[in-house]
């Protein structure tokens, strides 16, 4: 089924359609096209088109609120094993063919606040930010019911790409007017790129990718949070929702839940891919923020290594009475895994439209 954005928002503001949402948020990891393909799955299975799942139609809003750096990236090396390559800021990469999909950075260009002077420049305005011929397309695929999304950079996440993760957490100690400067540019670019747009086509959708936790939790605690990235958060959403925008979406995989009621005090009321094995359950969360929060994924792919019975149980448990009737998109909480068989994946198809009506 494809939903249009009159359609969609309704569902993900907790109101009840007539139908719920069942779809794949990321597709399959690296190898398992090749263990279904042996299995004698068709081509249709591996790309995923023959399931059918829900669909939204929709379009990303033709701007870039991020680092704009000329820098060339090169490739350095590459081989049946590994890339090793330069992208866009500058940093040497790599990425492990056989079990990756995203390049892993092997440094960084900021350690201190006189490198981030350095590279600063990489987020100062300038109307080639925006692409004002196809913003004109998004105002006419809006009216034709495209949902309109837009994307500003994550308040954990840009710092991470500049710094990685443990220079990041300790600069939060011991160079806290680093960060506070890095998420405090990121809100005066997002501003005035968003001023512009806005007078133009409605935004329905600000979304920020921050994967900022693991199974023992997230990288920043509530103080931190408060301190680093609601500044950065409350300002945009609070000019974008004063303009119509509904839902504030975060992407972050691993354990939120010591932060969640921070994030939504930023105005974050969406989030996904919700992984139950670092204790993201739905059900838990439903419970407790009712329909503060609309909430993508959750349903816990490793179920399907296992057999029918296993599946069965995943899925009779989330989805219930208070998953249901509107706020839950229901989905695998990530990729498909490595030693799902095409078997147990069409079973887990079929089972969760039966239970979901």
């Amino acid at each position: 089924m494809v939903w249009d954005r009159e359609k969609y928002l309704a569902h993900c503001k907790f109101q009840y359609t007539g139908h719920e949402m069942f779809t794949e948020i990321f597709g399959l990891l690296v190898g398992v096209d090749k263990e279904w393909i042996n299995q004698g799955a068709t081509k249709e299975e591996v790309d995923l088109s023959t399931f059918n799942h829900d669909k939204t139609l929709s379009t990303v809003c033709p701007v870039n609120i991020g680092a704009v750096t000329g820098i060339e990236p090169k490739v350095i090396e590459d081989n049946s094993e590994f890339s090793i390559k330069t992208d866009h800021m500058g940093r040497k990469t790599k990425l492990i063919k056989q079990v990756a999909t995203i390049s892993h950075p092997l440094d960084y260009p900021v350690k201190d606040f006189d490198d981030w002077l350095k590279v600063k420049h990489w987020y100062q305005f300038s109307e080639n930010r925006i692409d004002w011929e196809a913003l004109e397309q998004t105002v006419r695929l809006r009216e034709q019911g495209y949902l309109v999304h837009v994307h500003i950079p994550g308040g954990f996440d840009e710092s991470r790409q500049l710094m990685g993760n443990e220079e990041v957490c300790l600069a939060c100690y011991e160079q806290p007017e680093l960060i506070e400067d890095i998420t405090r540019t990121l809100t005066t670019l997002a501003i005035q790129v968003l001023e512009r747009v806005t007078d133009i086509v409605k935004i329905d959708v600000l979304e920020v990718h921050d994967d900022m936790a693991g199974k023992s939790g997230p990288l920043f605690g509530p103080v931190q949070v408060d301190r680093f990235m609601k500044p950065y958060y409350s300002k945009v959403w609070d000019f974008l929702s004063a303009s119509g925008c509904t839902l504030f979406s975060q992407d972050s995989d691993g354990d939120m839940n010591p932060i969640i009621e921070n994030l939504l005090a930023c105005g974050i009321n969406f989030m996904y891919p919700c992984e139950p094995n670092s204790g993201m359950d739905i059900v838990e969360l439903r419970k407790k923020y009712g329909n503060r929060v609309c909430l993508k994924g959750g349903i816990n792919k490793y179920a399907l290594r296992g057999n029918e019975d296993d599946i069965k149980k995943e899925l009779e448990y989330k989805i219930c009475d208070i998953t249901k009737g509107g706020g839950t998109i229901f989905a695998l909480d990530h990729r498909i895994p490595n030693g799902v068989p095409i078997e147990n994946y069409r079973y887990y198809v079929n089972k969760s439209r039966e239970l979901l009506g």
